[in-house]
């Protein structure tokens, strides 16, 4: 490519610009970009373009109209535009919108990625689905249910998303006698499988790993529980927290076949096994069933501009681009207001949203939020 010069068509693919996986349809003039390309011999082939300079994307540019996501700005208008949730300050203004992108871990394509509805062995139409439902009080010997996560700099809800639920659903299976916490350290860094590690995955890979190769326990940052914790330490994007400032996006971490020093299983043996592995059919009796059942499921859903600025009530989209696929897990279901809706945990830790939570609205496949359910039975 000559320096300057615009070739005359555009390409199609996938690009790890600044460490963040974006598609996009572009006109390459000069820049350093690794390309990823598949083919039949090759899962994946790296090309390497050191052309130097400067990036022409295709996209929609802001028109003067609009705010930047996180400015007070934004965050009035979109109170203005809607009552039925509240936005308020998550993040601060000055977080680049690439990090924001970045904590959307579920990849475009995960669509080739579900896993087969499975058909219950109940009948569903026998099933009584009370107006209100709450997994941690459905539960309540079961501690994993409360907790929020912090996935850090890193793209992998997929995988936490996976392993709350997963640490949940042993719990209950269990009659509360087990408390198994799955480490999501482990997941993101040996599911080759899975996706991209930190640049996102697919959920029905990571729960078929769980039935295929199993996942050992391992608590949060910071802490010797199990026997991998998770390597990413939290940090601050949030406004009024605790922790160190957001200061980059971190790398996947290596996968490591052992546990921590001092933990006294063997890796092989702390592994625990799921049995079956599926997707849950899309309407709502049916994902209510299932959480009735078996306990909290993984969603993922399109997460749009305004969602970051979420507070409290029931979320329903109104305003800002698309930033990407996330996922979460949902814990039960209720109505505000008249409104429907899921209650779900998220994984940007206990200073975002109403202390780590969200309702989003119910019945619509709002945000696709129905349309991508995923689940598993412990062994």
């Amino acid at each position: 490519v000559i320096d300057g010069a615009m070739p005359p068509r555009s390409i199609l693919f996938q690009c790890i610009f600044d460490n963040l996986l974006n598609s996009h349809n572009i006109f390459i003039q000069t820049y350093q970009c690794v390309l990823k390309f598949s083919s039949i011999m090759t899962h994946l082939t790296h090309l390497l373009l050191l052309i130097g300079g400067s990036l022409a994307v295709l996209t929609p540019q802001p028109s003067s109209g609009e705010y930047h996501l996180l400015s007070d700005e934004a965050i009035r208008n979109i109170n203005n535009m809607q009552s039925t949730w509240k936005a308020g300050r998550n993040f601060h203004e000055a977080t680049p919108t690439r990090y924001i992108k970045r904590l959307m871990g579920v990849l475009p394509d995960n669509y080739r990625h579900r896993l087969p509805v499975l058909v219950p062995e109940y009948n569903l139409e026998e099933i009584e689905v009370p107006d209100e439902f709450d997994s941690r009080q459905q539960w309540p010997d079961c501690p994993t249910i409360r907790e929020i996560r912090d996935q850090g700099s890193c793209g992998s809800c997929w995988a936490f998303g996976a392993v709350e639920a997963m640490s949940d659903r042993v719990c209950i299976h269990s009659e509360g006698k087990v408390n198994f916490h799955f480490s999501s350290e482990d997941l993101v860094s040996c599911c080759y499988t899975c996706g991209m590690g930190c640049n996102g995955g697919y959920p029905g890979s990571a729960w078929s790993y769980w039935v295929r190769h199993g996942i050992v326990s391992g608590g949060q940052f910071g802490t010797e529980e199990g026997c991998k914790p998770y390597e990413i330490a939290p940090c601050e994007h949030h406004v009024n927290g605790s922790r160190l400032p957001c200061t980059g996006e971190g790398p996947t971490p290596p996968c490591k076949e052992e546990c921590r020093k001092g933990y006294p299983i063997p890796y092989k043996k702390d592994r625990l096994h799921g049995k079956k592995s599926y997707s849950v059919a899309g309407d709502v009796k049916s994902i209510q069933a299932e959480i009735m059942k078996n306990g909290p499921v993984e969603g993922a859903f399109s997460v749009y501009a305004d969602f970051v600025n979420y507070k409290s009530g029931v979320y329903k989209h109104v305003t800002g681009e698309e930033l990407g696929g996330h996922a979460i897990r949902i814990l039960g279901w209720g109505v505000e207001n008249g409104m429907p809706y899921w209650l779900v945990a998220n994984s940007w830790n206990s200073d975002w949203g109403d202390k780590g939570y969200f309702k989003i609205l119910r019945g619509e496949d709002h945000c696709g939020i129905e349309g991508s359910i995923t689940a598993g039975l412990p062994a």
